[in-house]
């Protein structure tokens, strides 16, 4: 007998993200760390990729949501080149999802929002870490942490005003999940712009 097909509920979904929201409940019950990480791509003003994970957060208004210090890497080769792609991989459940879209700023209130959950700690460390930039010795880090501790002590640390959120809208999902052998189901959502409808389609493994 056949095996079940992983994707045939998705090719009658009329948006994606209905059938991310699915995925991401199952990835939460599932995964055993961070299902909410995910590889984020950005490419330089010469063409050159680079990768790294980060935290994301699908949002009501069907955005993707992270937060960085826009000094860094990624920051700077946004503000050259805002098209950007997101992939989650939840080996647990031998499934998949790539994003593809334009990256943009959010706004300083959202910004500051997201910022006053984080713990203390974590303000502290991208308060005071000049991110991708060369320190001469993990002591040195230490010590600016230690510093930091001590001038704010149990009081909020101030959001940096280098330091904010990226939405991504999604003109492009893939879903992937796991076969035997090698023949992967592979389903593709795409749009034309925010607001036109999805073209769906089954990709070959």
């Amino acid at each position: 007998m056949p095996a079940a097909d992983h994707l045939a509920e998705g090719m009658n979904v009329p948006d994606p993200l209905e059938l991310f929201r699915a995925w991401f409940v199952e990835a939460e019950a599932g995964e055993p760390d961070l299902p909410e990480a995910a590889h984020l791509a950005t490419v330089s003003a010469e063409g050159r990729p680079s990768n790294r994970v980060v935290l994301t957060r699908l949002r009501e208004d069907g955005t993707f949501e992270f937060h960085t210090n826009r000094q860094s890497l990624k920051g700077v080769e946004l503000a050259r080149n805002p098209h950007a792609a997101l992939t989650w991989h939840w080996k647990s459940l031998g499934r998949q999802v790539r994003v593809e879209g334009a990256a943009a700023m959010m706004t300083d209130e959202e910004s500051d929002a997201y910022w006053q959950q984080r713990a203390p700690g974590s303000q502290i460390s991208a308060t005071l870490s000049e991110q991708s930039q060369p320190v001469a010795s993990r002591e040195e880090l230490e010590t600016r942490h230690r510093e930091f501790e001590s001038r704010y002590g149990y009081f909020p640390v101030p959001r940096p005003s280098h330091w904010g959120g990226y939405r991504v809208t999604p003109l492009r999902i893939e879903f992937w999940a796991h076969r035997d052998d090698r023949l992967h189901d592979r389903l593709e959502f795409r749009r034309d712009g925010v607001g036109e409808p999805w073209a769906t389609a089954r990709l070959q493994p």
